[in-house]
């Protein structure tokens, strides 16, 4: 970096769950103003649109399951386009601070003395629950909510924390747990949460073409193989899901509890 360039910033930005109006304003500040984005593969054609003409734009993939540039290289390039000055927005799905990696890159680009903000966004769980008409907290009936993914680095099935998931009066919200699910589901029975808890699983929570598949801890594995679901998906374990209006939500199909 020369002499006298001053660096950039970095904003590290939720894109919300998919539609451009569940972005925050923040948000779409940061949007438009951005000189370079770095995106997420689950950020949506529609929210790209707003960036300028002139955007440099890097596609990142970060999809579980599918390939994607490795951390490293992210961090080396938010860091190179920043020392040259630019306003840079890394643009994530959902919320940063939830399965982001929004700490690893924030103590990167500190530790080589570049600014940044994190700009929050409606997460996946927080979207499911607004479209499909049920509460994420329920007086009387759920308490608290555990976000948790099912998945550790190498995608092996987590092995600790299922008492605590397995509370009746907790919802717990699944990141990432599609091909974990069977397993999942066993795992909270097996620590003593009912059979006929009420789940659901989201595919493409938010979208216009958000699908609720609803069940039980029992048979929800099973509902979702049936609807062949192929996009990302968030599943709801708690009382609180049979409160679910899922025919009123803009669904391409429901499967029957």
């Amino acid at each position: 970096m020369p002499h006298d360039q001053v660096p950039g910033r970095v904003r590290l930005v939720g894109a919300g769950p998919g539609p451009a109006d569940l972005l925050t304003v923040r948000a779409l500040r940061a949007i438009e103003g951005a000189q370079a984005l770095l995106y997420d593969a689950l950020v949506s054609p529609e929210v790209l649109a707003l960036a300028p003409s002139a955007c440099v734009k890097i596609q990142t993939g970060k999809r579980a399951g599918r390939a994607s540039m490795k951390q490293e290289t992210i961090n080396r390039l938010m860091l190179r386009l920043a020392r040259r000055g630019l306003e840079v927005v890394r643009l994530k799905g959902g919320d940063p601070s939830i399965f982001g990696r929004v700490g690893e890159e924030t103590q990167f680009l500190h530790a080589h003395g570049i600014e940044t903000e994190v700009v929050p966004g409606v997460t996946a769980a927080a979207a499911a629950a607004a479209q499909f008409g049920f509460p994420l907290t329920h007086r009387g009936e759920a308490r608290r909510l555990l976000i948790t993914t099912a998945t550790t680095r190498d995608g092996s099935m987590l092995q600790s924390g299922w008492a605590a998931a397995a509370d009746p009066e907790t919802t717990l919200a699944i990141y990432m747990g599609r091909d974990q699910l069977p397993a999942v589901l066993d795992r909270l029975m097996a620590n003593g949460r009912s059979p006929g808890t009420s789940a659901m699983a989201v595919e493409n929570a938010g979208s216009p073409d958000a699908r609720a598949v609803p069940g039980t801890l029992a048979d929800l594995a099973d509902n979702l193989a049936a609807a062949q679901v192929s996009g990302p998906v968030v599943v709801i374990v708690g009382d609180v899901t049979a409160r679910a209006a899922v025919r009123a939500a803009p669904c391409r199909q429901t499967v029957a509890r």
